[in-house]
């Protein structure tokens, strides 16, 4: 099993980045995929989360109306789209992987991507 991000970089205020989590070894659609960040000195904390059976999502209050979780289920592949990013938004951000439900701790979840990290200047 395998999850492998790509994407993150540094942007301006204001600017967008895309992510992508590419998934590898295990059934997708049995899956739910989330995002999470952890700032330096900070908890990771789940930021956006798919069902890949449904489609169902959930979004941190912090990113509504600004990030967008969205699958290519022929690339097995997650991407989150991130605009009107804000210093705030600086972190590693990491995809993670748990069956069937849509966890919300990260020690519920069983697969990780390695990270990319996402700085955001002012």
């Amino acid at each position: 099993v395998q999850l492998v991000e790509s994407g993150g970089g540094l942007v301006q205020a204001g600017g967008s980045l895309r992510l992508s989590c590419a998934a590898s070894g295990f059934r997708f659609d049995d899956y739910a995929i989330a995002w999470f960040r952890q700032a330096p000195g900070k908890e990771r904390e789940r930021v956006v989360c798919m069902r890949l059976k449904d489609g169902s999502t959930y979004y941190a209050d912090s990113v509504k109306g600004r990030f967008t979780i969205s699958r290519d289920n022929a690339k097995n592949t997650v991407y989150l789209q991130m605009n009107s990013l804000k210093p705030e938004d600086t972190a590693v951000y990491y995809c993670a992987a748990v069956l069937a439900g849509m966890a919300r701790r990260p020690s519920e979840y069983d697969y990780w991507g390695q990270g990319t990290q996402v700085t955001v200047s002012s």
